[in-house]
């Protein structure tokens, strides 16, 4: 494409990325006020505006911007959580329903009162073909957790915004 329309010098040929796969890596965030280790704890996602989640709903249109913290999620799932400082900071945000944090999602599970625990889990996504015969957009698999059920008041997870030198309530 950017070879077509190089003659007019137009455009450039910049992108981000020099291919992009077939799969795409998400990390799902939910929470439950269950006993997490119960089998029949039900666990609620958090839904972000853009990126893929709920995978009957259709993916988002958004032009000329993109939501930042759906692209920095994103990334995120390319990597482990150690090396996600804000994730964790995220994370623990939500668990004490920092109003500001959620109002930076799509959907609340907890309206009135945050979850008592929240976990994440990563998941390959790939976009259904109409052949297929589903109505989802989306397949996905749950591959590995990403982060294991935490509570607000866990240690390890109030040491671990202490030690990235965030700023606890």
């Amino acid at each position: 494409m950017n070879t077509s329309f190089n003659q007019l010098h137009l455009v450039n040929t910049y992108g981000a990325f020099g291919s992009v796969g077939k799969d795409r890596y998400e990390i799902i965030i939910e929470g439950t006020n269950d006993d997490p280790t119960s089998p029949g704890a039900k666990w609620q996602p958090y839904e972000f505006h853009a990126k893929p989640g709920d995978p009957t709903r259709r993916p988002a249109m958004i032009a000329p911007y993109h939501h930042r913290i759906d692209w920095q999620i994103w990334f995120a799932a390319m990597s482990r959580i150690e090396r996600q400082p804000w994730l964790v900071h995220f994370i623990y945000k939500l668990l004490h329903g920092d109003p500001h944090v959620v109002g930076l999602l799509r959907t609340n599970p907890f309206p009135h009162d945050p979850p008592l625990y929240i976990r994440a889990d990563l998941y390959r996504y790939e976009f259904t073909r109409f052949k297929d015969g589903s109505t989802d957009w989306w397949r996905r698999e749950r591959i590995a957790p990403y982060l294991s059920p935490v509570s607000r008041d866990d240690a390890s997870l109030n040491q671990a915004v202490e030690g990235y030198g965030f700023r606890r309530y």
